[in-house]
């Protein structure tokens, strides 16, 4: 089934609002064993009434974010008019519920509101519990010899996605007759590149029949995208773990931080973390995961050296005979948040994020990260030189990945 999204709004092409519908929606319709094949945006106007005739003319199925509101430029259910060749004509029970919205509100309902009643002769209205603007669902049978179905969704993401779940997926499915035999999954890895998967893993993968894979690589870290039918999927899965075991961090698309805190709660351990370069970001990334609250006990943000001294105990003479950014203030500052905190791991980072501050010896993108246990303390050092927040992110996967290596390690088991 060929699906285009069409996403309204100037805001979207100006920059002000980011434009995330199309990775959402593409993210739940892969769940059912459907694809986006192409995401269009136009601004708020006229130009929607182009590009759904466009759109209808080669896909199966289009959906349209936005444009369903009642200010002026707000047309898509004009447009949808235009393109299908049929009336628009006020719909007595969306005109109703809207009246109901306004009414629960003690609101007095505008005039200008009562066009977001109006419907294409022959279109489904789909209704909305969470805003003032009903959907539209035209079948495929209203689009004459193109055959093409298209819903009208609102743009604000809170009244979008419960309408997506509730209207558009049972029908998409049933046009589709979607198959079982259709998975996707997600493998992801750090401290490796695409160029190793494809040095040693591509050729093997691309053998596998029925199997369509695909990479994204991040700050430090590359997803493996796998989609087919099963066997296929757990062949593809025992070659990329066959071949990089120690860096695959998740077999079920979790992320890195998601894995760190299931890995300390199984193994009953508290964390702490004594940051300067990344700012807290390492805390932020912890504490997005629920659960994160029975496991992660203190977060130091120790950016000048005083406050490494102050807080983390770190001695005056290793910061000014070796700096603050060294092995021996990467030590010093996880084993003082070790004591500090009282937990049982703690990791620290500190380093020279840019543009300014580096030197021959210790290049902008230098960092050094310690990490501290009741039996163990150490220091490794990274080099990410691609931009501050392209550093803060690397750096920050580096230090969740020495973490979950570390309770790896002390549990002897690597999952």
């Amino acid at each position: 089934m060929r699906i285009e999204i069409i996403n309204t709004g100037s805001e979207l092409l100006l920059g002000t609002t980011v434009n995330t519908h199309g990775a959402w929606m593409g993210t739940e319709l892969m769940k059912h064993g459907l694809r986006v094949q192409r995401q269009t945006t136009v601004p708020d106007g006229p130009a929607i009434i182009e590009a759904l005739s466009e759109a209808m003319s080669r896909s199966d199925v289009v959906i349209v974010t936005g444009g369903i509101g009642p200010t002026s430029d707000d047309i898509s259910r004009e447009a949808a008019a235009v393109v299908l060749g049929v009336e628009l004509i006020e719909d007595e029970a969306a005109l109703r519920s809207l009246e109901a919205f306004f009414a629960q509100r003690n609101r007095p309902m505008a005039e200008d509101n009562r066009k977001q009643a109006l419907n294409p002769v022959g279109a489904d209205v789909l209704p909305n519990p969470h805003g003032t603007a009903p959907g539209v669902y035209a079948p495929p049978r209203m689009s004459g010899d193109r055959l093409c179905a298209l819903f009208l969704l609102p743009g604000p993401p809170g009244e979008m996605k419960p309408m997506f779940h509730a209207e558009v997926l049972p029908r998409l499915c049933a046009l589709a007759d979607v198959s079982g035999e259709h998975h996707l999954e997600t493998l992801r890895f750090t401290g490796i590149g695409e160029s190793d998967f494809h040095a040693q893993l591509d050729a093997k993968l691309l053998a596998i029949p029925q199997l369509e894979i695909g990479y994204c690589a991040r700050p430090a870290e590359v997803d493996l995208r796998l989609i087919g039918p099963r066997a296929s999927i757990e062949q593809a899965t025992l070659l990329a773990l066959d071949a990089f075991p120690e860096e695959c961090f998740s077999t079920k698309g979790e992320s890195l931080e998601e894995v760190v805190v299931r890995k300390l709660t199984a193994q009953g351990k508290k964390l702490a973390l004594a940051e300067s370069c990344t700012g807290g970001r390492i805390a932020s990334r912890i504490t997005d995961v629920s659960g994160a609250s029975a496991v992660f006990t203190h977060g130091y943000v120790t950016y000048a050296n005083e406050a490494k001294r102050d807080m983390l105990g770190v001695p005056e003479e290793l910061l000014s005979t070796h700096g603050a950014v060294s092995e021996q203030v990467a030590i010093a500052m996880a084993q003082g948040a070790l004591n500090h905190s009282g937990a049982d791991i703690a990791l620290s980072v500190t380093g020279i994020a840019g543009p300014t501050g580096g030197t021959e010896e210790k290049p902008v993108g230098t960092v050094w990260l310690g990490l501290a246990t009741r039996g163990t303390c150490f220091a490794i050092q990274k080099l990410h030189t691609h931009g501050r927040e392209f550093f803060k992110q690397a750096t920050s996967q580096n230090a969740l990945d020495m973490i979950r290596r570390e309770l790896i390690k002390e549990s002897g088991c690597p999952g």
